[in-house]
């Protein structure tokens, strides 16, 4: 049986997907009133801290495209840049568990989200396939050791790239890289599209078009 729907984690994600919907579209109207006060855009430390009470999680749909690429895979070193409150976390530790073995490594700047999302993977059964490491994302995934399997990226948007290229020495012949929030911000991630749709940088690269969109990419030889 698939861990997804193993009552203890099924349980947790209806909850926390039920939490989101409520909660999240509150934060947001913070944000756009607060960008509306100060006249613009923030930077983002504020906008860090007014986020930080949001899921902004994948959809369902979006989780378990992440549960079935880690199976089909195989994958046993998943590594996630962006855990916020942990609903995508869950989808990949719950594949790492039906994998036989394996870890997700997972990093988040928001100690409150640390604090949280680690309640929540232990809640679902789930926190020993975790590794969280808390901190810049530059900093807290420079020292991995083996080779990488999967990367999901859901972080800052301008990150996707040099955290992507950071891990590119682990990554393994025909590892996936999924990032997220294409439609979402065309703009701050065309950069990293344009890298990854260059063959000469090393991927095969094509949309998803799932929740707010994918871009998955795999490493070739």
């Amino acid at each position: 049986m698939s861990s997804l729907i193993a009552p203890r984690v099924a349980g947790v994600l209806d909850r926390l997907f039920a939490e989101a919907e409520r909660g999240d579209p509150l934060v947001f109207e913070r944000v756009k009133a607060e960008e509306e006060r100060r006249g613009g855009p923030q930077d983002e430390a504020a906008l860090s801290d007014l986020l930080g009470q949001a899921f902004m999680p994948v959809d369902r749909s979006s989780g378990r495209f992440l549960y079935n690429l880690v199976r089909t895979q195989g994958s046993r070193t998943v590594v996630e840049f962006g855990m916020s409150l942990g609903i995508s976390t869950i989808h990949l530790a719950a594949a790492v568990r039906d994998n036989g073995s394996g870890r997700v490594v997972t990093t988040e700047l928001d100690s409150g989200k640390v604090r949280r999302a680690s309640g929540y993977l232990s809640e679902a059964g789930l926190l020993d396939c975790v590794e969280i490491r808390h901190g810049d994302a530059l900093e807290t995934l420079g020292n991995l050791d083996g080779t990488v399997d999967l990367v999901f990226l859901d972080g800052w948007k301008l990150l996707y790239l040099p955290v992507l290229q950071l891990l590119e020495p682990r990554l393994r012949p025909g590892a996936a890289v999924v990032a997220d929030d294409l439609v979402l911000f065309p703009d701050q991630l065309r950069t990293y599209l344009e890298y990854v749709r260059d063959p000469s940088h090393g991927y095969t690269s094509v949309e998803v078009p799932i929740g707010d969109h994918f871009e998955l990419s795999v490493r070739t030889p």
